[in-house]
């Protein structure tokens, strides 16, 4: 048992460790044979910093775990709005842009509705075992191509991601290197982390959709905290409010999308509460920047939205 939890918190550190070297080590290549930053930020930046869920669910889809691709990609949107905004917005109010309010939040909230479509085949086909499958993956990452496009137009803007992002400088043989050892990383941690979360369920007697909500998804949010909380100590609320729901988007479109073409993704009853919780997120963040003055998140919504995380935490831990 210690050992299991030794290795899931190297995995963790493994895992992070990867995809952070890996995203700057490919920037760095790809500054050096002058691509434009607009394609490095939304490829390498962008897919990077996903890399995590990505890599856990792959494992978890291939290893037929069901319930950890799902408590992992519903466990890190839920707590990328209810925790992540909610401690941000704590610390200092969050101020929304004007497109951000329209199109990427409830892009983020229609993703969380489709979730509710694709997995509920039993409304749609009577009968039926509830299933995201190959088809439904395909869909999700048709979606994705769509939030791929508008990020194109967007990042052409004066002031998006092109303007913005910081590339660190590599030689093509230490980039080269970098990008080996984060991609070693990334295999690594990730299936130490699948591994060693399911050997705790088993040894805990605690369901894998238990461990993936809490324990795996968290982990691999924690890069989305970490970036949302140094971005808000700067002022920066444009970056801390953008990434979290950037990150909620590629999660449910392309992270589930690969996930359930890899492997289909079978649906328990007890996910569609965590699939409603997350549907609950997305209206809560939505409907809260229409009030008060302005389009912004204040510190008593960002109060409730950390409320209403603990207290469903507390409701999954009864559960056991």
């Amino acid at each position: 048992m210690i050992l299991s939890i030794v290795l899931l918190l190297i995995g963790f550190v493994i895992l992070i460790y990867g995809a952070d070297k890996l995203v700057d080590a490919a920037s760095g290549l790809a500054a050096n044979f002058g691509i434009p930053n607009i394609v490095i930020g939304l490829t390498v930046v962008a897919f990077g910093t996903s890399a995590p869920e990505l890599v856990v669910n792959v494992f978890a889809a291939a290893s037929g775990s069901s319930e950890m691709v799902m408590g992992n990609v519903l466990g890190s949107n839920i707590f990328n709005v209810l925790g992540i905004l909610g401690i941000s917005a704590i610390v200092y109010p969050l101020t929304v842009k004007s497109n951000t309010t329209w199109i990427e939040i409830p892009l983020s909230f229609l993703a969380a509705l489709v979730v509710l479509i694709v997995a509920n085949d039993f409304l749609f086909n009577d009968g039926a075992n509830n299933l995201i499958s190959f088809g439904d993956g395909i869909i999700l990452l048709l979606f994705f191509s769509i939030f791929l496009v508008y990020n194109i137009m967007v990042s052409k803007q004066p002031g998006g991601i092109s303007d913005s992002l910081e590339i660190s400088k590599f030689t093509t043989g230490s980039a080269v290197l970098w990008i080996i050892i984060g991609l070693a990383g990334l295999v690594l941690g990730g299936k130490l982390i699948v591994d060693n979360a399911v050997s705790l369920a088993v040894e805990f007697g605690l369901s894998q959709r238990l461990i993936g909500l809490t324990i795996v998804s968290i982990g691999t949010s924690l890069p989305e905290l970490a970036t949302s909380i140094a971005a808000v100590k700067k002022k920066k609320v444009d970056i801390a409010i953008g990434n979290v729901v950037g990150s909620n988007i590629f999660n449910i479109f392309f992270v589930l999308g690969i996930s359930s073409i890899v492997n289909p993704v079978s649906i328990s009853e007890p996910n569609f509460i965590d699939i409603y919780m997350n549907i609950l997120a997305g209206l809560l963040l939505f409907l809260f920047l229409f009030t008060g003055k302005g389009r912004k998140l204040e510190r008593w919504e960002g109060g409730i939205l950390l409320g209403l995380y603990v207290v469903y935490l507390t409701a999954l831990i009864m559960e056991w």
